[in-house]
């Protein structure tokens, strides 16, 4: 089994990467990092290099980063996913020193989301230069889509240590790889790609200032400010350039009892299964993901 350090980065795909970045850092209120690298913008939330990198081209999510917790675990992983039948190209080092790690692994999950395991992600010490005060305090979890959230979960439990949380019938799988309620989520939807990208704010206060920044500024509100009754996280999600959605959220739950925690599941067509404020509720609007090449494997970038 493969164990997950920590949630890395989301790299996406971008028709219009000025429109993208200006909302991401006006909006949102993410840092753009300094770069020289054309075409390819990095933006930061927290103790990471980035979270989000935003690449001039087709519109798309192009992969969603996990950490490792070295390159020999990175070599361990590899061999392991070759071995399950999967086909995993190693990063050369121009595409490692893209993502700001020292190396990485690419393959597709069963139902064509492409991820990638990384080692070594870089960490920057000097405080973020938020573009507004929205109060982030870090990049919180991602959200991809597949057919079948049990099908799923069969895949990560067994291939990485990824334990269930909660369900939300066969809509969602909310997922941990640490003490947080979640850092990976699954829901229904017909074809991969990623539906949020969540971060997580310091207070309630926050959720609702952003809340009235995001309507002042004519931003769509898909859901929220509401709070879910799985992870007890207040929540706020929105629509982002390109069909990028966007979280807040504040307070979710750690599960400091491992052995005495027992996954809870939810029907999502019972009121207040989603909201316990019983607000509103649809379906995020999610990033489809980007098709691509798989070239013969390399052992290059080590």
């Amino acid at each position: 089994m493969i164990r997950l350090r920590d949630i890395a980065y989301v790299r996406s795909g971008v028709a219009d990467l000025d429109k993208a970045v200006d909302f991401a850092t006006r909006i949102v209120g993410l840092e753009l990092a300094e770069s020289s690298e054309p075409g390819v913008a990095h933006l930061r939330a927290d103790h990471r290099h980035h979270c989000l990198a935003f690449v001039e081209g087709q519109s798309g999510v192009i992969a969603s980063g996990f950490e490792v917790d070295d390159d020999a675990a990175l070599a361990v992983a590899e061999t392991e996913l070759e071995r399950s039948g999967h086909h995993v190209r190693r990063g050369s080092r121009e595409e490692a020193r893209s993502r700001r790690v020292r190396s990485f692994i690419a393959f597709d999950d069963p139902f064509g989301n492409r991820l990638e395991l990384v080692s070594q992600q870089e960490t920057v010490t000097r405080p973020v230069q938020f573009g507004r005060t929205a109060g982030i305090q870090e990049f919180g979890h991602v959200c991809l889509d597949a057919p079948d959230v049990h099908d799923a979960y069969r895949f990560w439990s067994s291939t990485f240590n990824a334990r269930v949380s909660d369900w939300i019938g066969d809509a969602a799988c909310l997922m941990r790889i640490d003490p947080v309620h979640h850092k990976l989520a699954v829901f229904q939807g017909a074809e991969p790609g990623m539906c949020h990208m969540n971060f997580q704010v310091n207070s309630i206060d926050d959720v609702f200032r952003n809340w009235h920044y995001l309507v002042d500024n004519g931003v769509e509100i898909i859901q929220g400010p509401g709070r879910h009754p799985q992870s007890t996280a207040i929540f706020l999600y929105f629509r982002g350039p390109e069909d990028f959605t966007y979280e807040y959220s504040f307070g979710v739950q750690r599960i400091v009892d491992e052995a005495g925690w027992r996954p809870r599941t939810f029907d999502p067509s019972e009121r207040g299964s989603i909201d316990m404020w019983l607000g509103p509720t649809r379906r995020t609007t999610t990033q489809p993901q980007l098709s691509q090449p798989t070239p013969a494997p390399t052992k290059t970038g080590t």
